[in-house]
């Protein structure tokens, strides 16, 4: 965008003046970094240099008679300190690419310089460049807030999906190729979730479906959310959206999750806790930085399912263990609370999170246990059109069966496999060895009347 392009001119200009003598440029995305810094070099009147690892001998006098300036492309941990090494015979300027966390100490002044988001106008005009005066780049630029290098790799993506279809292009083709992950990749620290989550398969009651609705509003507008408010809530504002989903096993809270990625048309990510954390100190953080800062760039939906585990009570300090827990957890609690993009996190207990962390939260969404017309609703939702149940049967499940929508999901789908078998359709009687199964599974006894081989 012009006001990136600008501002490398700026930075090269400042270099050329003899002051600082390293650049360090900051994105997100390392690629994105190094096309900036390439840009800086450029209006240098030089080509960059891109340097991995150590130096090599000799590189001073070969930078200088190819009119090269070195760049560094460096990765680094939260907290960690790196010192650049000299590069003998070379005086002019250097510059760093890296990601958001870390600092660069070296002889002289070092200025920083984070890649900014584009605003909502230049948006338009990269949405307009990439698909054409045609595309509806006003409301792209509006409902997602993507980098230009971003934009790139979606418009690129969506004149592929656009040639295969044989279609004209447009908005949709963005939209499907974003919810897919084109162009994202969060390696082995999360597992895209790609199921599109109509509204009918969401069973809610008013409250918690008002509160997710108000939450996509929230994440549409996020972006200019503060520029017509008051001074104090201008200040320190940030653009990302953090939501906790809270209620028992089997409620829908991972439903949900995907329905709000949906209805955003963002690709929806649940992170694997498996992957980030790590019994070697230093290496969880690592990760989570890694993790965040790729997100932040691809502008996805970050899910952290069970996310107590992660993002629960700090503990008395009783050895050395519990310093460093402390010490990932305040860490996180402050990553989050600087991501730009949108954070989901799923808990069976709201008790069961630091009441900092629980400050930091844009919306607390509760879901609670579903009432007779909630399950009524969850058991058409899951049967669909072909069963033998008349309405009786639906209310008396409804009535007299008190399980949440992701146990009903299972008693459903074990009730198809046993019609399937005898060569029917799932009626009442098939239901009801399911039913029991499910209620074992939970420690409680059966209801009367949904016993196996009970009456009507």
């Amino acid at each position: 965008p012009p006001s990136v392009l600008d501002t490398a001119r700026r930075q090269a200009a400042g270099l050329m003046q003899g002051g600082a003598r390293v650049l360090v440029v900051r994105s997100g995305q390392q690629s994105e970094a190094r096309a900036v810094a390439a840009r800086v070099v450029g209006a240098l009147g030089a080509r960059a240099a891109f340097i991995t690892g150590e130096p090599p001998r000799g590189l001073g006098p070969w930078l200088w008679l190819r009119g090269l300036v070195p760049v560094l492309p460096l990765t680094m941990a939260p907290g960690e300190r790196r010192r650049l090494p000299s590069i003998a015979g070379h005086h002019g300027p250097v510059l760093v690419v890296c990601g958001l966390d870390g600092s660069i100490e070296a002889s002289g002044a070092v200025v920083q310089w984070r890649v900014p988001m584009p605003s909502s106008a230049e948006r338009i005009t990269l949405w307009r460049m990439a698909l054409g005066e045609d595309a509806d780049a006003e409301r792209l630029a509006t409902e997602h807030r993507h980098a230009a290098g971003r934009i790139a790799e979606l418009a690129q993506a969506a004149r592929s999906a656009s040639a295969r279809d044989g279609e004209p292009l447009c908005a949709g083709h963005v939209a499907r190729v974003a919810r897919a992950g084109a162009g994202v990749d969060l390696g082995a620290l999360a597992e895209l979730l790609p199921d599109d989550i109509p509204d009918d398969a969401l069973v809610l009651s008013a409250e918690p479906r008002l509160a997710l609705e108000t939450m996509i509003a929230r994440c549409r507008l996020r972006d200019e959310l503060a520029a017509t408010l008051g001074a104090a809530a201008r200040v320190r504002y940030r653009p990302g959206v953090r939501a906790l989903f809270v209620g028992p096993p089997g409620t829908g809270k991972t439903l949900a999750a995907g329905w709000v990625a949906t209805r955003l048309g963002l690709p929806l990510y649940r992170v694997d806790l498996a992957s980030v954390t790590s019994k070697y100190i230093g290496e969880t953080e690592k990760n989570l930085a890694e993790l965040f800062a790729r997100a932040e760039h691809a502008e996805v939906v970050l899910l952290f399912d069970e996310a107590d585990s992660l993002f629960g009570k700090r503990t008395d300090v009783k050895d050395a263990n519990d310093r460093f827990a402390n010490q990932q957890t305040n860490y996180l609690l402050q990553r989050i609370e600087s991501f730009e993009g949108i954070s989901i996190l799923t808990s069976n207990s709201r008790a069961r999170f630091d009441a900092a962390f629980t400050r930091r939260l844009d919306a607390i969404v509760e879901f609670p246990s579903p009432g007779p017309e909630e399950r009524r609703a969850l058991w058409v939702a899951h049967l669909g059109e072909r069963h033998r149940l008349d309405i009786a049967a639906l209310n008396r499940l409804a009535a007299g069966c008190d399980l949440a929508g992701g146990h009903i999901r299972n008693v459903v789908l074990a009730a198809a496999a046993l019609a399937q078998q005898r060569g029917g359709e799932i009626d009442e009687a098939a239901l009801r060895v399911p039913i029991a199964a499910e209620y074992r599974k939970l420690g409680k006894p059966v209801p009367p009347g949904l016993q196996p081989g009970a009456g009507p």
